[in-house]
């Protein structure tokens, strides 16, 4: 048996009123998209995934492409069924088809399987998905031939409804399990003879049943996980359900949470046991946290991997770094893609740095910025202190060896190297490279005037009294 998974990603999405495609809204730090083709990637290889595109086709591709799964275009959209007919030359390898939605990003792998054993098992032309949530009114329901009978002879659209079936509470999810062969021998039945004129993905139950085909439906454990989002108002429900679902996760394995309502933790964050993080923090994309860290509250991380033991103070915004084992970041400071923090280093308040190393036990404490910098280790940057890496055109690195001392308020003019153990003075403007343990002073020869503040407060004096 060979099974291939189709996900319908071409809609627009109108009810929304956004400009981006519906199924590249994001909630949990990915797009809805990227969420449905991670639960399928479970079941199948990526290369047994065919998304469907059609509305942005190319910026819907672009953003899960490295996903590795195969994309067909529906140039036009008229409607599932009809996407369902653009991607039969991309199914003609599969025996059986799972089709699911690009828009339902809290499906579980577990729910997919459970809908393929199923499928299998029953040995079904189609066998549909469904759910019972304490509200249907607004989803097609799915009628059965008896109550406890896995068999469906019809889905019918809430306003088709009949007035006895109006209390029929099981719904249509949008996601099926289909015998391949069935489907496209029966599937040019479609007609669309409906208010929009689109050919519907789901009256082939009444179709295949019709044909004397087995049609065959399953409840979803959790009616939640089926159910997508048609408003921007719903969208935020499903992010904020996301989020609290991954903090219940990272709580029950140790990770000790402070108001977990308030955090914000994207659904791809690992955090160590006996790590803490405090209100509003947030950590987003790929981070990775060790054991026994501290995240304060306001700090942001994204795309980060922090070691054990690290650090974040109050109000950081870390993005695309990796800061070594007891480490100590902040409050406020700003570390931008491509920095490496070594073990124990300190970066202090109001500091930033970009595509910089800071070696083993060094510091940054104040008001400093670093950038395109390789720092040795034990090295100290004193207050105010610039790498000043750009001309107007070019990049340019500094490298500071180890056991360094900057003094306050210097300004290192890249391309420079100063060698290890060299010490430079405060108010220094160094544009040659330093030799190892030498001093350098490059400031301008101080000047003093004996009694010119006392006479400049006579003068001031004066002048009022002629006014």
């Amino acid at each position: 048996m060979r099974l291939g998974i189709v996900i319908m990603a071409a809609g627009k999405g109108t009810r929304l009123k956004s400009k981006r495609a519906k199924v590249l809204h994001e909630i949990g730090g990915r797009p809805l998209l990227e969420h449905v083709i991670a639960a399928a990637a479970q079941v199948v290889s990526p290369n047994d995934i065919l998304v469907i595109v059609g509305h942005q086709a190319e910026t819907v591709q672009a953003a899960v492409r490295d996903t590795g799964v195969r994309f067909v275009v529906q140039e036009e959209q008229r409607g599932t069924g009809h996407a369902i007919q653009a991607a039969e030359p991309g199914t003609q390898e599969y025996d059986e088809l799972i089709v699911l939605s690009g828009d339902v990003p809290l499906l579980r792998p577990e729910t997919v399987l459970a809908l393929r054993d199923f499928h299998l098992r029953e040995r079904a032309a189609m066998t549909v998905l469904t759910a019972v949530p304490a509200d249907p009114f607004g989803y097609g329901r799915v009628l059965r031939q008896s109550p406890d009978a896995p068999e469906v002879t019809a889905i019918v659209e809430q306003k088709a409804l009949e007035p006895e079936q109006l209390g029929v509470r099981e719904i249509n999810s949008g996601i099926y399990g289909f015998q391949r062969k069935a489907l496209f021998q029966h599937i040019g039945q479609l007609r669309a003879n409906n208010l929009h004129q689109e050919l519907y993905l789901t009256d082939m139950a009444r179709i295949l049943h019709d044909a004397g085909e087995r049609v065959v439906a399953i409840a979803a454990a959790q009616p939640e996980e089926v159910l997508g989002a048609n408003t921007i108002a719903e969208m935020a429900k499903l992010d904020r359900e996301l989020h609290m679902a991954t903090a219940q996760r990272l709580m029950d394995n140790g990770v000790i949470i402070q108001r977990p309502e308030t955090v914000v933790i994207d659904a791809r964050v690992e955090v160590g046991a006996d790590t803490v993080i405090e209100p509003f923090a947030q950590l987003l994309g790929k981070t990775r946290v060790g054991s026994d860290c501290r995240i304060r509250s306001y700090a942001v991380l994204e795309n980060t991997t922090l070691e054990d033991q690290v650090t974040i103070l109050h109000s950081c915004v870390i993005e695309d770094a990796r800061i070594d084992r007891g480490a100590r970041i902040g409050p406020l400071a700003h570390l931008r893609p491509g920095c490496h923090i070594g073990e124990g280093a300190h970066i202090g308040n109001f500091v930033e740095a970009k595509k910089t190393h800071l070696g083993k036990g060094s510091k940054a404490n104040h008001l400093t910025y670093l950038g395109d910098a390789e720092i040795g280790s034990g090295v100290n940057i004193g207050a105010g202190t610039i790498t000043c890496n750009y001309d107007g055109v070019n990049k340019y690195p500094t490298v500071i060896g180890d056991g360094v001392f900057i003094g306050s308020d210097s300004a290192l003019v890249a391309p420079i190297v100063i060698g290890e153990g060299a010490y430079v003075g405060a108010g220094s403007v160094i544009t040659k490279d330093v030799p190892a343990d030498a001093l350098a002073v490059a400031r301008g020869k101080q000047v003093i005037k004996e009694g010119w503040a006392k006479n400049r407060r006579a003068q001031r004096e004066a002048q009022k009294t002629r006014g």
